[in-house]
């Protein structure tokens, strides 16, 4: 029988009697990254659901190191008697790829998805940066002198600011944590570092109480926490630039210099907004979705 981990129902396969008296002992949480930190947070608030579900005592063992590969591999090496829980984040299916350790989703039965969250960019409250929009300028200007900590080398919160990077044409200085995102905020707060990329929800007490200021959400959604809920999304400084487009590009279109050049040519000028312009287009694209099969075209 596979082990089992926490984040899809699975069935385990124990004999009658077993099944019959389970649980009757303690079941044990092993969460592969430090105190503190959301995984931490997410296992210790599960294990005690769990242990007011269960009626039996539920502890939380973390077991750190190598990216979550040391904690991963005690919790796939138990025994398979379902005492043993793993909390799974999703570094679980990247360690392999990164040539740490051999453990992936195939060792675990997976018994519960328990929550998604966001990465934040985050900064010391008293940093000279007060937008993302003055963070990624800075990067620019300064490639490579902005280090952001992160919960380990190739950890989500790694691959979270490489994305930044990717996405943004900046180039930063990462700086592992390994022992995970608790370690990389202490680091934050210490000035070791010059800011972080971890969940929202780890930071959300530091900037509650005026240590740190988080720039943006890099997700769709904004965060739940009360003293982040005016963090603007990626998705939202994205749609700005568009409506900021849409405006300029109204004036551009309708200049008398525009029209005029359009007119030199032969073409008639012919303004729609951004919105009216999303529907003429899809409007288009049925119609010819329609027209272009029933042609015989060679």
């Amino acid at each position: 029988m596979k082990k089992v981990a926490l984040v899809l129902l699975a069935l385990l396969v124990l004999c009658a009697s077993a099944l019959a008296d389970y649980p009757d002992k303690q079941i044990t949480v092993v969460c592969p990254y430090g105190a503190g930190g959301a995984s931490d947070t997410t296992s210790r608030i599960y294990a005690s659901m769990l242990q007011e579900a269960a009626g039996v005592p539920v502890i939380v063992d973390n077991r750190t190191g190598s990216n979550g590969a040391v904690g991963l591999t005690y919790g796939a090496q138990a025994d398979p008697d379902g005492y043993t829980i793993t909390y799974m984040p999703v570094e679980s299916v990247i360690n392999k790829f990164l040539g740490i350790g051999e453990v992936t989703t195939d060792d675990f039965a997976f018994i519960g998805l328990a929550m998604t969250i966001p990465a934040a960019i985050t900064v010391r409250a008293d940093s000279e940066w007060n937008t993302f929009e003055d963070f990624l300028a800075y990067a620019k200007e300064n490639p490579g002198d902005i280090t952001v900590g992160n919960s380990g080398t190739g950890s989500i919160w790694h691959i979270a600011a490489a994305a930044v990077e990717d996405n943004c044409g900046v180039e930063l200085d990462h700086i592992p944590y390994p022992d995970g995102a608790a370690s990389a905020i202490a680091g934050l707060l210490g000035g070791e570092i010059d800011a972080v990329a971890v969940s929202a929800a780890e930071v959300s007490t530091y900037v509650a109480d005026g240590q740190l200021k988080t720039l943006v959400i890099l997700g769709s959604n904004r965060c739940s926490a009360e003293a982040l809920k005016d963090v603007p999304t990626a998705a939202e400084l994205g749609a700005a630039i568009v409506d900021k487009l849409v405006a300029l590009s109204e004036t551009a279109i309708n200049s008398d210099s525009m029209k005029e050049l359009l007119a030199s040519k032969g073409f008639e000028h012919s303004y729609k907004n951004g919105a009216d312009t999303n529907a003429y287009a899809k409007a288009q694209l049925d119609y010819y979705g329609e027209l272009v099969p029933t042609l015989e075209l060679q």
